[in-house]
């Protein structure tokens, strides 16, 4: 992410939000490590090789503390002007709790998110040890809470990632036919993707589809593809961090199971989803209008999966999907303007998914792609 990309007005507002978080549990600042609402917050993130955390004090200024091998692309990227940094040699949370006493933070309340993939159990208690004076207060999903509805910004680089997939797509559909690999065909979406600035070259799953899931997270093999095979395609393309997806089959030669039909169906029901997806709609409601038909139809014996889930920042995390808020019978939240989800939905060796926004009319989606089977080749 770069700080240009963020109007000054909007860097401010995020910042506002979270000190209104802190100020509502009665805590004195926020302790961020998180690698999305890092960089949702500040601007700038990086993986947590080593511990590193953005502090947001009520009062005052906020301010990093990371390697040194990131301060300068820290400073450079994002809107925070203090970073401390630190050598490789030294203690990370050592240095946290040193710059936190350094800003006479060491007897405050501290809010911190426990559902941080970077704040483990080790580094709570290690902090703890270093801050006896400081009171660590919890607000479980702080760090998905405060980015749960995207500006229309946000949603701009999310609409600029859809086009990035949708020119992929079409890269891929003209390399599929008999006797090319699933591999090829990734790398057609690879270099169409750092073609057109993707943040990396990481396609998606790109293989051969059966089934009525399980196949979405299959293996990618070396085979090449043969006539009547379907090539199930989803790609997740990056811009400055933010991450559309959409997922189409398509077919190699003849259509000898029906593809395009079931394709079509599961479509059409989809297509229902997204024009419910109104701010107020119950989320179970909304994934029950997709889940009920598709099983009442008998396209599938079972739906074990989610329905939908959150699109947004995509940083260096253990989750390479976002289920802070997704659909599915137990549901418990009502759609907000500006929410983003994935929709997907499979069955009988297809799946197609977008990536939609809530709206007051109903879902937008921001793919331009058909909504249907693709043919391969040049056809």
């Amino acid at each position: 992410m770069s700080r240009d990309l963020i109007p000054p007005a909007e860097q401010q507002g995020r910042l506002a939000a979270v000190r209104a978080l802190a100020r509502a549990v009665g805590a004195e600042a926020v302790l961020l490590d998180q690698a999305e609402v890092l960089a949702w917050a500040t601007g700038f993130t990086v993986s947590a090789t080593m511990y590193r955390a953005a502090v947001i004090p009520c009062e005052g200024a906020p301010f990093w503390v990371l390697r040194n091998l990131d301060r300068d692309p820290c400073l450079a990227q994002g809107w925070i002007a203090e970073a401390q940094g630190f050598d490789d040699d030294a203690d990370p949370q050592a240095e946290v709790a040193a710059a936190l006493t350094a800003h006479g933070l060491d007897h405050a309340v501290l809010l911190v998110d426990p559902d941080s993939h970077g704040h483990t159990v080790q580094v709570r208690r290690r902090l703890e040890a270093l801050l006896p004076g400081t009171r660590f207060v919890e607000r479980a999903g702080l760090s998905d809470w405060l980015r749960r509805c995207k500006s229309e910004t946000e949603i701009g680089l999310l609409r600029e990632a859809a086009l990035i997939g949708d020119a992929a797509m079409e890269a891929v559909r003209r390399a599929c036919r008999p006797g090319v690999t699933a591999g090829e065909a990734a790398a057609e979406a690879a270099a169409e993707f750092l073609r057109r600035g993707a943040d990396t070259g990481e396609a998606g799953p790109i293989l051969r589809a059966d089934g009525d899931m399980g196949f979405l997270h299959g293996l990618r093999d070396r085979t090449p593809l043969a006539e009547g095979d379907v090539l199930h395609v989803e790609l997740t393309p990056k811009r400055a961090l933010y991450g559309a997806r959409v997922m189409r089959p398509i077919l190699v030669g003849a259509d000898r199971h029906d593809i395009a039909g079931r394709t079509a169906r599961l479509a059409a029901l989809q297509d229902r989803q997204i024009a419910a997806m109104r701010p107020g709609a119950e989320a179970r409601e909304v994934d029950a209008l997709l889940r009920n038909a598709v099983l009442a139809e008998g396209l599938r014996p079972a739906y074990g999966n989610v329905s939908g889930y959150t699109l947004g920042i995509y940083g260096r995390t253990p989750r390479p999907s976002d289920f802070s808020f997704a659909l599915h019978p137990g549901a418990q939240f009502r759609l907000e303007e500006r929410m983003v989800f994935h929709l997907y939905v499979s069955a009988g060796g297809t799946a197609i998914s977008e990536t939609v926004v809530v709206r007051p009319h109903g879902g937008e989606r921001l793919s331009g792609l058909p909504r249907r089977a693709l043919q391969g080749g040049n056809a």
